[in-house]
């Protein structure tokens, strides 16, 4: 199918309209509500078959000029494998009184990581996504830092230990592993080698 095509089908199974600002004209706002069913179909349509999810972006048009409606969007950029050179994307409008979009984790997997980027930095949450929590900042970062009105000289201190390290050991050894506890003297052992190498 050809992207005027794929277009018309879109507008005519889920009124999906087509983002005139766009100068490539790749691009579908697509409703929230709306959002999974798309990217399904875009996924399993036989002729379309956008079966590679390349990126999900968030964006914050608070000092965007002359911009009207809602101030966040949640942008995914899609590729067809089967024909090169074939790609959409889609972009979902988020007000700051309902940041919610649903997850499309179930669809790609790789978009697991890339909406917990998006939640970590905006703030957006994906409904229905299986472990959605920070993935760049640490567990006490407070805010969202590619916000527009973020501080960016804010600092912020992580004063405990990162939580991820006892799930990790556990996951390893569900895989059949030992975790080894290094010993006091051994860890002394490796920091005088390194000493010794340091000033030889």
């Amino acid at each position: 199918m050809t992207v005027e095509e794929i277009f018309a089908a879109l507008e005519e199974k889920f009124g999906v309209k087509r983002e005139m600002h766009d100068k490539w004209g790749v691009t579908a706002i697509v409703s929230a509500s709306y959002l999974h069913n798309v990217v399904q179909f875009l996924k399993d349509e036989t002729g379309i078959k956008f079966d590679m999810l390349v990126d999900i972006a968030g964006i914050d048009y608070l000092t965007y000029p002359n911009h009207e409606g809602p101030r966040y969007a949640v942008a995914y950029a899609f590729k067809s494998m089967e024909n090169p050179g074939a790609r959409i994307r889609l972009k979902v409008l988020v007000s700051e009184e309902d940041l919610k979009v649903p997850t499309i984790s179930d669809l790609y997997a790789n978009a697991n990581w890339y909406e917990r980027e998006v939640y970590d930095l905006f703030g957006i949450v994906f409904q229905g996504h299986p472990d959605l929590r920070r993935l760049l900042n640490h567990v006490e970062f407070v805010g969202h830092p590619l916000r527009k009105d973020y501080p960016a000289q804010k600092r912020q201190w992580l004063s405990t230990n990162d939580y991820l390290l006892p799930e990790l050991e556990k996951r390893l050894e569900t895989l059949g592993y030992r975790v080894v506890q290094r010993s006091k003297e051994v860890e002394t052992n490796d920091n005088e080698f390194l000493e010794g190498s340091i000033k030889a």
